[in-house]
C-alpha cells in the first residue's frame, strides 16, 4: 500500500526559506572576479544557484529576481544574482 503525502503551500515557504538560508552561508557568496560577464542567460542562472527553471520562473515572477528580455532570451545581471544569494 503506498502512502500519499501531499505537499502544502507552507511546506513550499519553509523549504524556500530553508534553500535561501543555505545559499546564504559563508563561502557560498558569489564574488564577481574581472572575467566575470555582466549579463548572464537563464541557464548560468539556474547552474550558479543550483535552481530548476521552474524556481527561476518563480523568482521572475515574484519580482525577486530582475531580468531583461531580448527576443526570446532573458537576460539577469550577475550583481542581481549576486544579491538575491547574499540576502541584500
Amino acid at each position: 500500500m503506498a502512502i500519499i503525502e501531499f505537499i502544502t503551500k507552507e511546506d513550499l515557504e519553509q523549504f524556500k526559506q530553508e534553500l535561501f538560508s543555505e545559499l546564504r552561508r559563508p563561502g557560498q557568496k558569489l564574488h564577481k572576479n574581472s572575467e566575470q560577464k555582466e549579463w548572464l542567460k537563464s541557464y548560468e542562472v539556474r547552474k550558479l544557484l543550483s535552481i530548476s527553471p521552474g524556481t527561476l520562473q518563480s523568482l521572475r515572477d515574484s519580482g525577486k529576481l530582475k531580468y531583461s528580455k531580448v527576443g526570446g532570451l532573458m537576460f539577469y545581471k550577475y550583481d542581481d544574482v549576486a544579491s538575491l544569494i547574499n540576502g541584500k
